[in-house]
């Protein structure tokens, strides 16, 4: 088959597809990506052919203040929310399909997927009559009747105070947290002339796709009684690793120490004084305790000066499949990739994390009892040394961990994708095996 990737210009949307689309190349199908100038070395490391962004605005690799000024002038954390729902998200949807519809004449693909952010998918889908594949590249965001609104990391409550509370927060959010949101992408469509019955913004892209992929699993997931039918749960799918020549890394400090704490804000976090600084002082100078940062490139040097401790491991980047198995507690901004990895390595979790979606993360991470959510992006180091002896005192924490890791070992995300995929096509009228050779069962 002829397949086209797409994402939104992030990394946390690019990186968690890759694996997916180097499986289905290795296949025999014909793999193509369109996305930012951004992922282009990449994807040529890859030897995935790309279609970059022309008429979509790309704006990946600088913060949105840079892009959008005005909106440091949006002080809240619901109103930053709303703003880049529609400036980010929603109006770049018509950008994305001028720019499929001028790359299709050159490449006339059987089929989409792209992450669940990806607004291009009602285009698509409606207009180009197209089969869409999805992929949830962070917590299902599918409103239901049995949780709070989605994007503002509430936790579900099942008592009857709960629910009924619940309701009502789901219909202020629609109407008024999300309302101009809604308006904006409810007249941009019909502009279109897409159909979508007033659904909300958080449920639009799942319904407009044939199937959502969503990366997890359901321990990992709060329960919804009205779960999508095309919603279907593949496991931990993680970033391409394979054709990277990596020296071994190891520290004979990893074995010295009784107890050794990784802490990460991922590569898009450049401020390091929210959570590698509260972390490192917290340690600092510890006989018992190693800590092991890694900046994404932000102020290494400077930490390194800062922290001369014996310690203190600051490094750029460090292979986690090195390390993880020698740590015992993992702080994180809550990334939906690194936490992922941090359970499959079965463990106990620190997070610190609120914006870009990390709340609902975090508050999964809570509600599961698989760590402690922080609830902040700026914990002070005693929040930190805190949580992190509680998560290595408390057993409750790893048992947990543990039980979800052996649950995410029984799903191989590749082959179970492809099945998904192909259970899809089936429906559109494609030939079973065309995505997965021989007979498949649901």
């Amino acid at each position: 088959m002829k397949i086209l990737f797409a994402n939104f210009p992030a990394d946390g949307h690019f990186n968690p597809l890759t694996g997916l689309a180097v499986y289905l190349q290795e296949q025999g199908h014909d793999v193509r990506w369109y996305t930012s100038q951004t992922y282009a070395g990449k994807l040529r490391q890859m030897r995935i052919p790309s279609f970059l962004f022309k008429r979509a605005m790309d704006f990946s690799g600088d913060v949105l203040e840079e892009v959008f000024p005005e909106r440091s002038k949006k002080h809240s954390q619901i109103a930053k929310l709303k703003f880049d729902i529609i400036n980010a998200f929603i109006l770049r949807g018509p950008e994305y399909y001028a720019d499929i519809q001028e790359l299709y004449k050159t490449f006339p693909f059987e089929l989409l997927i792209a992450d669940c952010a990806f607004t291009g998918i009602p285009f698509v889908k409606e207009l180009m009559k197209i089969p869409v594949v999805s992929i949830g590249v962070f917590p299902l965001s599918e409103t239901s009747r049995d949780l709070p609104p989605p994007g503002l990391g509430l936790m579900p409550s099942s008592s009857l105070l709960g629910r009924t509370r619940q309701a009502v927060l789901r219909k202020i959010a629609r109407h008024f947290i999300f309302g101009e949101p809604n308006r904006v992408l409810y007249e941009l469509l019909d502009q279109y002339k897409i159909p979508h019955n007033r659904e909300s913004l958080f449920d639009m892209v799942i319904r407009k796709s044939d199937v959502l992929l969503q990366i997890g699993t359901p321990g990992f997931e709060y329960y919804r009684s009205d779960l999508g039918e095309n919603v279907r749960f593949v496991g931990p799918l993680l970033p391409y690793t394979g054709g990277r020549k990596q020296s071994r890394w190891f520290d004979e400090r990893l074995r010295e120490y009784k107890n050794v704490v990784l802490v990460t804000q991922g590569t898009v976090e450049r401020d390091v004084t929210k959570i590698l600084v509260p972390t490192l002082e917290a340690f600092r100078g510890s006989k018992e305790t190693l800590v092991v940062a890694t900046t994404g490139g932000s102020g290494t040097q400077q930490l390194r000066e800062s922290y001369p401790d014996r310690n203190m491991i600051i490094e750029d980047f460090i292979p986690f499949s090195e390390v993880m198995p020698y740590v015992t507690t993992y702080v994180t901004n809550g990334g939906y990739g690194g936490t992922m990895l941090g359970i499959m390595n079965r463990l106990p979790l620190v997070v610190a994390g609120v914006h870009e979606g990390k709340n609902e993360i975090c508050a999964r991470v809570g509600y599961f009892k698989l760590g402690i959510n922080l609830g902040t992006e700026r914990p002070t180091p005693r929040q930190i040394r805190d949580a992190v002896k509680k998560v290595r005192m408390d057993e409750t924490y790893r048992c947990n961990v543990r039980a979800l890791a052996e649950e995410f070992s029984r799903f191989d995300p590749y082959e179970r994708s492809a099945r998904c995929i192909a259970g899809a096509l089936r429906a559109q009228g494609f030939r079973i095996n065309a995505i997965v050779p021989g007979e498949l069962s649901e």
